[in-house]
Parts: structure tokens; sequence; C-alpha cells
């Protein structure tokens, strides 16, 4: 039995509004299907178009293009944890790709580059990547070696990205090159069309998130014009830094979602299951475990809570956010144990929910950061 919503002070009664007509949009279109689209390795295109009609892509991009308006952290923590209710880490990071791939567009790109690219995702039409990851390196960002070489009204581009959300059906990918020299100072950000020729894409099998498509793209003398650049060249490194803090808290927002539906998964077992003689929930050992999954659970959850209203206030908690995010992978790896534990045999099925995320825990782990990148980020920001 899923524990009902409780608000804090911090969510406004639009906030609820939207996040009571999502939470029915998840339950109808999403938590029905997330067994057979990971059967699959990926979900309908046409989830997108729906999502659109319902706003889901809108937190953060210009009204004139398609958005809400001004980014409201508070929202973002709702869509982040309505959608992760399916349970299904595929089809949240599948749908999601717009808020990591179309940020530095909204932010650094032309008018005239906005206006192709942003419209047609908000609606659900298009669907945007973003293209940092390498296959010589992860979070290095520093030393990516594809290259972009200007030839008149164009750029060139060559070279390889790999673990790319949405890289097989993306129809943009905000992607960084190197324009100039070594390190930092010389990287850029170019939007290059997924319809491109000299693009070319391979699906990638994975240990989790099946329902999200993942690819590794190759680029041979791609042409892109030149007025898909963003922002000025070589401040690119910049521009991808900035797009880090918001893609951390979403992540961590994520993870304690799906820590909740495991809990959740694992209450309801529980107080079903017979074992010598009574319910599992009246062992001693049982009540335990699912009270410290609960503890921990609302830990992470006020505390991203908290760091979002400060987000809306103005403030850049970068080490917070990094901390956060060790925590809330953490707690989810953790209840996503311990959930198994309690269900036992009925945890190792395929098909079922727990299964399903506990092969997911590594990856929200590692994405956006490792663990142990976080944990030296925010251990140089404290200048120890």
């Amino acid at each position: 039995m899923a524990q009902p919503h409780v608000s804090t002070p911090f969510f406004t009664e639009d906030h609820e509004a939207y996040r009571s007509m999502l939470r029915e949009f998840v339950s109808r279109e999403i938590t029905p299907h997330v067994h057979e689209w990971d059967e699959a390795g990926e979900f309908p295109r046409e989830l997108y178009a729906k999502a659109g009609a319902i706003e889901l892509f809108g937190d953060g991009f210009s009204a004139e293009y398609g958005g809400h308006g001004q980014r409201d952290a508070l929202l973002r923590l709702v869509i982040m944890q309505e959608l992760a209710r399916s349970g299904s880490g595929g089809v949240v990071a599948g749908m999601l790709s717009n808020y990591i791939g179309l940020p530095p567009v909204e932010k650094f790109g032309s008018h005239e580059l906005k206006s192709r690219v942003l419209p047609p995702c908000m609606s659900g039409q298009h669907i945007g990547a973003l293209a940092i990851t390498e296959p010589s390196g992860g979070s290095d960002v520093a030393r990516i070696k594809t290259t972009a070489k200007r030839d008149g009204d164009h750029y060139v581009i060559n070279g390889s990205k790999t673990f790319i959300t949405s890289g097989m059906r993306a129809d943009w990918f905000t992607t960084a090159v190197r324009t100039g020299g070594e390190g930092p100072a010389g990287i850029s950000m170019i939007v290059i069309p997924g319809d491109s020729p000299g693009l070319e894409r391979t699906k990638l099998d994975k240990m989790g998130w099946l329902a999200s498509d993942t690819a590794t793209l190759y680029f041979d003398d791609l042409r892109v014009s030149a007025d898909h650049l963003l922002g000025v060249e070589n401040a690119g490194f910049g521009y991808i830094v900035n797009n880090f803090n918001a893609e951390r808290i979403d992540l961590a927002t994520q993870s304690v979602a799906f820590a909740r539906v495991c809990y959740e998964e694992a209450l309801a077992w529980a107080r079903e299951r017979h074992t010598f003689g009574k319910r599992l929930a009246d062992h001693q050992v049982i009540r335990h475990k699912l009270v410290e999954m609960d503890r921990r659970i609302n830990a992470c959850q006020a505390w991203l809570e908290l760091l979002s209203w400060r987000l809306n206030q103005g403030d850049d908690p970068v080490v917070e956010i990094s901390e956060a995010k060790v925590d809330a992978t953490l707690t989810f790896e953790f209840c996503a144990r311990e959930a198994a534990q309690i269900l036992g045999g009925a945890s190792y099925l395929r098909g079922d929910t727990v299964e399903r995320l506990y092969r997911e825990v590594r990856v929200q782990a590692i994405g956006g950061g490792s663990e142990e990148i976080m944990r030296d980020l925010a251990s140089r920001q404290l200048a120890f």
C-alpha cells in the first residue's frame, strides 16, 4: 500500500495540482506497461507527445518557445518524484533526456536556433539529448577529443560519444566538441541535428534502464552550420558545468523516489506474506528493516526539498547537491537491497519491480557524476 503524499510548506497549490495530474498520467500511461517496455528494450515514441500535451518538458524553458517560463526547482522535484513512481528508471531516463540536453540551448543558443529546436521538443514531437561522454573518458570533460574545425559557415566534426541517453532516436544532440587547444579552455558546445550526414549510431545493451535507448555516436566529417554553436567558441566547459547541478539534483530526487517504491513494495509484501505462523511484518527484524528504509528516505527527501527551495531563492548549493546525490544513491542502494531481502525469491524474478530497480541502482550512482567524484568535488569546494 503506497503511503499518501504529505505536502510540506515548500509546495504551492499549483505544485500539488500538477502532482495530482501527473500521478494520474503515470498510473494510466506508464506504470501498467513498464515490464513490457523493459522486455522490448524501448517505450513507444508516442509517449513523448502525450507528455508534451501535459507540458511535462516545459520547466525552465521560455514561454516563447513552448515552456513554462522561469525554472521552478520544486516543480522539477514533483516531476521527478511522480515519474519515478512508475518503478522504471529506463522510462524516466528516456523521457527526461530533454532536461539534460536542452537547458544549454535555452541559456546559450541564438533566438533562431532556439526557435528551431525547442518548440518541437516541448510538444514531444522531437527529442533532445546531451552528448558529452566519450569512449576514452567519462567525467573528465576537460579531456574530450571530438573535434569541430571551422570551415567557412560550417563546423566539420569528427569523433565519438558514448552512453548517450536517447541516442538512437534523438532529433537534436547538444554536443561537447574541441574547437581549441587542450584542456577546458578549448571546448565548445554545438547542437547537431539527428539527421545529419556523417552521424552513425550504435545501440548499447545495459544491465538496467532497459527501456531507455542508449547509444554510441560516431561523427565522420559531419558538417553542421556554424549558427548551431552555443554562446561563444571555446566557452563550452562553463556551459557544461552550469548544466551539471540540475542533472545531479534530478538524479538524486529520482533515486529517493525509487527507494520509496522499494520500501512500498516491501511493506505491502510484509503485510501479506506469512512465515512461521505470522505475517512478515510481525517479525521484529523485518519491522526494523522497514523503519530504517523509511528513516533514510525521509531524511533525504527533506534535504532535497530544502535544496530545491534554496535553488528557487537564487542560491547555488553546489557542495550540498553533490553530497545529497551521494546520500540519495546510497539510500536507494540500501532500500533496494533490503526490499529484495524481504521479498526473498520473488525479488529475483524478471518482471518484479524490486528486481528491476535493483539492477538500476548502479547507473543512478554513476550517472551525472559518480559517488567518488561527487565527494571529491565537495571536498575541493570546501577547501580542506
